[in-house]
């Protein structure tokens, strides 16, 4: 059974295509995760499955049934909202559409994108190429009260990124809202690791207060809805992204526990995206969250946890073709 954090607040997991939709919840409930974010499809492939997958009513009877909530949908690693390239802004305006609309028959809250990069163009026409990308995406999508809200995740900063910083992020969120796309409709999430990668030092809960801070008063910390709750193995400000076991990395135990129980975050979904999710450090990470939550020391983690693979998460996408 889930065993959900003192507050109220659910911390979850997020695992892989390959061991299937129905499987991934039964895992989730077996490790007491309270929350699951999946991929709907093959997230680096362009090409949509017609139909859902045969096993969808299953896993929705699945997760109502080990009151797993919410779900988030991981959009495809190749949308590129802030990109140049017209046809590559299409596809991704088409794939993310496809992504949004079949969200909620896997009962998913949200669909989780990353804000991509500008590709030489510069930020300021990077932001508002992916401002015009949402609306056009959100144009295309039903609203209603099943439909998922679109959450943009901040970058590390590598390759041209946009969405970095708080400023630049509260700049797209202005940039969408100019477009006419209501605020419910889009949320932000906070990736651990993309943010000391970005140079935000948060093992230091000053720096976290003053973050959430900022947050609060230029977004809205209400639309902070998501947490990927990473350490790290980059150095700060190196605008890589290399996720690490909780509390192992260069941010660390302190930092991470913080964030984790801040106030302000009461009412985010805290998801981990941590390295040997499909070896069972799911499991062990996620007691490790726990760990952080009830005071307690974190173990040490023997020599082979460091040589897994999945500790890269992929915050931008491929290069775009040459026209």
């Amino acid at each position: 059974m889930p065993r959900m954090l003192s507050d109220g607040r659910r911390l979850g997991v997020h695992l892989p295509l390959a061991l299937g939709m129905v499987r991934a919840v039964d895992r989730a409930a077996a490790i007491g995760a309270e929350a699951i974010q999946v991929f709907a499809d093959n997230p680096t492939a362009w090409r949509r499955r017609p139909e859902p997958p045969i096993e969808q009513a299953a896993f929705r009877e699945r997760l109502l049934a080990a009151d797993i909530h919410p779900v988030a949908v991981h959009a495809s690693y190749l949308v590129n909202l802030a990109g140049r390239d017209d046809r590559f802004f299409q596809q991704s305006v088409e794939l993310l559409a496809s992504e949004l609309t079949v969200a909620p028959g896997f009962l998913a809250r949200y669909v989780n994108v990353h804000t991509g990069s500008h590709r030489g163009a510069g930020l300021a026409e990077g932001i508002a190429r992916l401002a015009d990308g949402v609306a056009r995406t959100m144009a295309a999508v039903p609203d209603g009260p099943d439909a998922s809200v679109l959450v943009l995740e901040n970058s590390a900063g590598g390759g041209d990124a946009v969405g970095s910083s708080v400023e630049e992020l509260a700049t797209i969120a202005a940039a969408v809202a100019d477009r006419g796309v209501p605020s419910q409709r889009l949320g932000f999430c906070l990736d651990a690791a993309h943010a000391w990668g970005a140079g935000i030092d948060i093992s230091d809960p000053a720096v976290i207060d003053a973050l959430l801070e900022d947050i609060d008063r230029r977004i809205g910390i209400e639309r902070l809805v998501m947490v990927h709750l990473n350490d790290s193995r980059a150095e700060l400000g190196s605008r890589n992204d290399r996720h690490e076991h909780i509390g192992a990395g260069r941010i660390g135990a302190t930092g991470l526990a913080h964030l984790l129980c801040h106030p302000a975050l009461a009412k985010a979904v805290f998801i981990l995206e941590t390295p040997g999710m499909d070896v069972g450090y799911d499991a062990i990470n996620l007691e490790r969250a726990r760990d952080l939550v009830a005071g307690r020391p974190l173990s040490e983690l023997p020599p082979e946890a460091f040589e897994l693979g999945g500790s890269r998460s992929r915050t931008g996408p491929p290069p775009e073709p040459v026209a």
